[in-house]
């Protein structure tokens, strides 16, 4: 009998993953991660540990299977959360829930599981594990889609190597929400009606501002508003001498100065700040809402533009470079002056955006049909052919 860890948040989708694979005759065992110790930064009843800890523990009474608590605060610390000040006050956002499943669950809780005896690891999310039989008789494992569009996690997955793939099972991957639901009802699990978590991976629903401020200190600065007809955006159709000059020149962020707009208010430290956003700026008087356009750290300045349109939030190309660039399926990776063309996304939810991927030295070139808004660094963008996610890096 093969033995599965299972890795039990707390919720419904861990629940229902542990309950069909004790249906298909694994041997399993409940493992629930405890990743954060500071209660003081977070919204504490959106999503205590201690609450989902207790929920984990029932679920796998239920069951009838062997259930434990591990601490992983000091690797969490030391890979998340430090990484995550770092990125901020470089003034780039990071996204610590894709962090979180490459080098906490399918790495150190991973490695824990298969201390155990483990056979795979199993967690709750919704995506499904393809696998190719080559001729060779070796097989390559695919990460792909879960069946419901408004649920899928592929995104979050899209640092998995195949050596994770190998060892990985996705038991609700097929499944729609409602379906695990039911299958949680009917079974009479506590978690069946419970409320999904948001926030931080594992921390929970967590306070940005007081939470960053636990290392990154305030420092006041000044907002600017560039208006939408600044020189920046006045674009005529540009001859470039080859097409990795084009993309160069697409991929570019404008760089603004105090002499593109007018100081319209002040903040309390730009690394707080990440493009495409509208809270916290509390500046009024405007005809529509201002959008942060672009944070310069090292000036302390916060450039906006008014409205969801504002050009200063559109750009057609983005680079990722060579040392952030990840193959889900290594085989499939573009060679120098490869191209193909992929559906991509830069954010969780994004619909799929057609795109084109360029390989040249140092790095790859995703490029867009359309332009796209708030391109952020620090952030992943992950492209698929089909419903297979084959390869991500962080935007430079």
């Amino acid at each position: 009998m093969k033995k599965v860890v299972v890795g039990l948040s707390g919720g419904v989708d861990s629940s229902v993953a542990a309950f069909l694979l004790k249906q298909r005759g694994y041997d399993v065992i409940g493992l629930f991660m405890k990743n954060w110790h500071d209660d003081s930064v977070t919204i504490s009843d959106e999503c205590p540990w201690l609450e989902d800890s207790n929920d984990a523990l029932i679920v796998a009474e239920k069951l009838g299977i062997p259930f434990q608590t591990v601490d992983l605060s000091a690797e969490y610390k030391e890979r998340i959360v430090d990484y995550m000040f770092n990125e901020y006050e470089l003034g780039r956002t990071p996204n610590p829930d894709v962090l979180c499943n490459r080098e906490i669950k399918f790495d150190v809780f991973m490695k824990i599981a298969l201390q155990l005896g483990a056979d795979y690891v199993a967690t709750g999310h919704y995506c499904r594990r393809g696998i190719i039989q080559n001729e060779n008789g070796s097989e390559t494992y695919q990460l792909l889609a879960g069946v419901d569009t408004n649920k899928d996690q592929s995104y979050f997955l899209c640092q998995l190597s195949q050596g994770q793939l190998t060892k990985t099972l996705f038991p609700i991957g097929g499944l729609t929400k409602p379906e695990v639901r039911q299958i949680a009802a009917e079974n009479n699990l506590v978690t069946a009606d419970k409320k999904d978590s948001q926030g931080l991976c594992f921390i929970g629903k967590v306070r940005l501002p007081d939470f960053l401020q636990q290392k990154l200190k305030p420092k006041k600065g000044i907002i600017v508003e560039v208006p939408r007809n600044a020189e920046h955006y006045q674009n005529g159709r540009e001859a470039f001498s080859d097409k990795k000059e084009e993309l160069a020149h697409h991929a570019q962020k404008p760089t603004y100065s105090l002499n593109d707009g007018q100081v319209v208010g002040e903040h309390q430290g730009a690394h707080f700040f990440t493009i495409g956003q509208r809270k916290g700026l509390d500046v009024g008087g405007t005809k529509e809402p201002l959008f942060v356009i672009e944070t310069d750290v090292d000036e302390n300045i916060i450039y906006t533009g008014q409205g969801k349109t504002h050009p200063g939030l559109f750009r057609r190309t983005l680079f990722v470079k060579d040392d952030e660039l990840h193959w889900v399926r290594p085989e499939l990776a573009l060679q120098i002056d490869g191209t193909i063309k992929v559906m991509a996304r830069i954010r969780y939810r994004q619909p799929l955006q057609k795109a084109t991927l360029h390989k040249v030295e140092g790095g790859l070139y995703v490029d867009f049909d359309e332009k796209q808004s708030a391109i952020t660094e620090g952030q992943f963008v992950a492209w698929y052919i089909g419903d297979e996610l084959i390869g991500s890096g962080v935007i430079s």
